[in-house]
């Protein structure tokens, strides 16, 4: 680090540290609140935007940055939540899913793939709200066992179990169709 480096370098440097740090953790907690992907990236990019215009962070231990990183992007999801409740509208997400056809199947296969999909939805739908939460977090936002441990406030090695027993469950009612 420079000398001469000024306050607003020392900002942006603390702010890439804090985003490094963290993202992917208050990226999970409000992906686990919002139906977009694209939504919850906003939600955390807003976050630590907030972050960098707090000038007292810098004082404030790991645990407590964490604590309050994650009561700003609550406050973000009540604000969006109030919002959504003021303007209704659909998601562009769900009308591209809903759209979505590849051109290289068959119409069978295409079909076939809808099926299965709703089965599993069906399925995963009647799964505790913690299992789903892990599913989630593992196959949607792709995060490791120890990231999702953070943000459920559970043991790594406790989050690996729920998600090996999930997935088993999970095995065992699509057999059983």
């Amino acid at each position: 680090m420079h000398e001469h480096q000024d306050d607003g370098e020392l900002l942006v440097s603390s702010g890439i540290e804090l985003y490094d740090r963290y993202a992917s953790i208050i990226f999970a907690y409000v992906r686990l609140n919002l139906g977009s992907y694209e939504d919850a990236e906003d939600v955390t990019i807003e976050v630590f935007i907030t972050a960098l215009e707090h000038d007292n962070l810098s004082t404030f231990t790991e645990s407590q940055k964490l604590a309050w990183l994650r009561r700003v992007a609550h406050n973000r999801l009540v604000d969006r939540y109030r919002y959504a409740d003021r303007h209704p509208n659909t998601a562009l997400d769900q009308i591209k899913e809903t759209l979505k056809c590849d051109d290289e199947n068959t119409p069978e296969q295409v079909l076939l793939r809808v099926e299965t999909s709703r089965q599993l939805c069906t399925l995963i739908g009647k799964l505790s709200k913690l299992q789903q939460q892990v599913l989630q977090l593992r196959y949607e936002d792709g995060l490791r066992f120890a990231e999702i441990a953070i943000v459920l406030n559970k043991r790594e090695e406790a989050v690996r179990k729920l998600l090996s027993r999930t997935l088993s469950t999970l095995r065992t009612l699509y057999l059983q169709q």
